[in-house]
């Protein structure tokens, strides 16, 4: 089966990565699973301005690819992978056997999770036919695409606000659809959109269809059904791409049998444990987004991180595996 690590950590966004820092230098034998999204969301926030140390902002790429190069320079481990199933471990062999979904098998003495959240779509008929054909999750991958044309963006908080910013830097118009009547996006967020001239807010509406050209050679997104939750009032708005910004879920569907969840899938921390950071199940602990609810910001994951490195360390330490 070859060597076991001590800690293995599913995740390489902040929280994961912070863990892998503080476990390689407690001299714990880590390893780092990086996920389907190396470096977690941050990737696809083009600049961060509220985490510490950086007067001018970071982009989210390049902090992250700061925090790898930290860690690979400390002599960690970065393995470009997917955690397909972790095992428990028994009294008879003290580790975890954590399967990978090309069938590698890695032992491990304790696990961390941190696998962070995933978008949130729609739902609406025609909408993953429509990915990639005028429907996007992202604006910092896919906003080149709309040079000169109309999108509009779906959400209200920071995430939505955002992507709205970064598109009309882009696009020669904005709209941002929002089923309340005030965003729920920071101030310094609502600032910028609300004076931005090419941003136009469609207030207290949902998209409730959306429509492909279908005479087009190839299917692409034309239109969407617009409802305004007040009036009833239904309207159709023609469009050239629609970003999808109404939130994330916890990527934990393949933990939801070993470890205790919320009703959303968000991993519960044992509050009654010794140990900090640990699940319901005792050597797997948790940090960042899959696990916290209210506050899914870089620095919040960075610092859950820490401290699951930290009791990690100690759990081992206690156990004298």
């Amino acid at each position: 089966m070859g060597e076991i690590y001590d800690t293995l950590i599913v995740g390489s966004g902040p929280a994961g990565l912070t863990a892998a820092i503080y476990n390689i230098r407690a001299g714990l034998k880590t390893i780092v699973i990086t996920g389907n999204q190396p470096g977690g969301q941050l990737t696809l926030t083009t600049m961060v301005e509220n985490y510490p140390g950086f007067p001018h902002g970071i982009g989210g790429i390049k902090l992250m690819m700061d925090m790898q190069s930290q860690l690979k320079n400390l002599g960690g481990q970065i393995k470009t992978g997917v955690v397909k199933t972790i095992n428990p471990w028994s009294d008879k062999n003290h580790y975890f056997l954590n399967e990978l979904e090309n069938g590698e098998e890695i032992q491990s003495k304790a696990v961390i999770l941190a696998t962070g959240s995933i978008l949130k779509w729609l739902g609406l008929p025609k909408e993953k036919e429509l990915i990639g054909r005028g429907i996007s999750g992202c604006a910092t991958c896919d906003g080149a695409f709309f040079k000169n044309k109309t999108v509009a963006v779906v959400g209200g908080g920071d995430t939505a606000c955002g992507e709205a910013n970064f598109l009309s830097r882009l696009a020669s118009k904005v709209y941002l659809i929002h089923r309340r009547d005030q965003l729920r996006a920071s101030l310094a967020e609502q600032k910028r959109v609300l004076k931005n001239s090419k941003i136009e807010i469609i207030w207290n509406t949902e998209v409730i269809e959306l429509n492909p050209n279908i005479q087009a050679s190839s299917t692409q997104l034309q239109t969407i059904k617009l409802k305004n939750n007040k009036t009833g009032g239904e309207k159709i708005l023609k469009l050239d791409g629609l970003f999808v910004a109404i939130g994330y879920q916890p990527a934990t569907d393949f933990v939801k049998d070993l470890v205790a969840t919320d009703d959303n899938g968000h991993i519960i921390i044992c509050q009654n444990s010794q140990y900090k950071m640990m699940t319901s199940m005792p050597g797997i602990f948790a940090a960042g987004d899959c696990d916290n609810i209210n506050y899914q910001q870089a620095v919040t994951a960075a610092g859950e991180g820490c401290q699951a490195g930290l009791e990690v360390e100690r759990w081992i330490r206690d156990q004298r595996l």
